[in-house]
């Protein structure tokens, strides 16, 4: 099996439930603690072709920082890329990558599925 990665942010139930499953599977995992070390633009780019979606389908829209920041008619997604990268918080958790393909692990039974395709 090729190795995981997660994009993990530990004060989140969702996120470790997801870490939880990955770890029960005993694959080779890597853990990215995004909101420590915060994505580059790059690895944004990288993680929506993964993902297959547009920028706003990867942010967290109920947090207070997206209507701060008026990103509910922003339809740029330079914009929305650099607005995820200055304020991680916006990135939706957690993220498991495998190979060239990502899922938004939300719910986290959706890792079950991922991991065996």
């Amino acid at each position: 099996m090729k190795k995981i990665a997660i994009w993990h942010n530990p004060k989140c139930s969702k996120s470790r439930e997801a870490l939880g499953m990955l770890e029960q599977s005993g694959c080779d995992k890597e853990v990215f603690k995004y909101l420590e070390i915060p994505l580059t633009e790059e690895t944004l780019k990288e993680l929506l072709g993964k993902l297959g979606c547009h920028a706003k389908e990867m942010m967290r829209t109920k947090e207070d920082i997206y209507k701060e920041l008026d990103l509910k008619n922003e339809t740029n997604e330079e914009k929305l890329i650099e607005a995820m990268v200055e304020h991680p918080k916006l990135i939706e958790r957690p993220i498991i990558v495998k190979g060239d393909k990502a899922i938004i692990a939300r719910p986290p039974s959706l890792v079950e599925n991922f991991l065996k395709n």
